[in-house]
């Protein structure tokens, strides 16, 4: 099974480096649990209409080490909530990364992202070829292809459907 392609608008673009992402729902909101309260909080802080500008299939872009800091799942549940489909960074924090691909939600390393979008510009991730294609722009630009166990994990749809496809696929053997 492959991957289906990302294709969206640029949601937000996060220029800092090391973006801890506790500060897209605020910190004092991190032990929020509802999916719906945490979407409404999204980026509030920074545009208070985020949340009703985003559509679903829009990504985030990020800076240099995204997700740097307590790598916690509610900020990206609430984004997830409100469509976005997943992060396209210059690189990631590890830990941020590897939770986020246990969950699910697709992450690309892309080096230049920075300075080849504009907020809204329509883009694709194209996983077959490891091209992201600006089609705002009619530009390309290449990305780091996925390991094999990420890959295997975002097809399952995170680490639950992937241990249920590895104990599927040994029990058959």
């Amino acid at each position: 099974m492959a991957l289906a392609n990302l294709k969206g608008r640029v949601a937000w673009i996060f220029e800092e480096e090391d973006f801890d992402v506790d500060q897209i729902v605020g910190v004092k909101n991190i032990k929020i649990k509802d999916p719906a309260e945490l979407a409404r909080l999204c980026m509030a802080a920074e545009e208070p209409d985020f949340a009703e500008k985003v559509k679903p299939g829009d990504l985030l872009i990020g800076n240099h080490n995204f997700g740097y800091g307590h790598p916690h799942y509610p900020p990206m549940i609430g984004m997830r909530h409100l469509g976005v489909a997943g992060v396209i960074a210059e690189s990631f924090s590890p830990g941020y990364w590897r939770g986020e691909i246990a969950m699910g939600f697709p992450q690309v390393a892309c080096p230049g992202i920075l300075k080849s979008v504009n907020r809204w510009d329509e883009i694709e991730v194209d996983w077959a070829t490891s091209l992201l294609r600006n089609h705002t722009q009619g530009t390309e630009l290449t990305f780091e292809p996925l390991s094999d166990g990420d890959r295997l994990m975002l097809e399952a749809g995170g680490i639950v459907g992937y241990l249920h496809a590895r104990e599927e696929e040994e029990a058959a053997t």
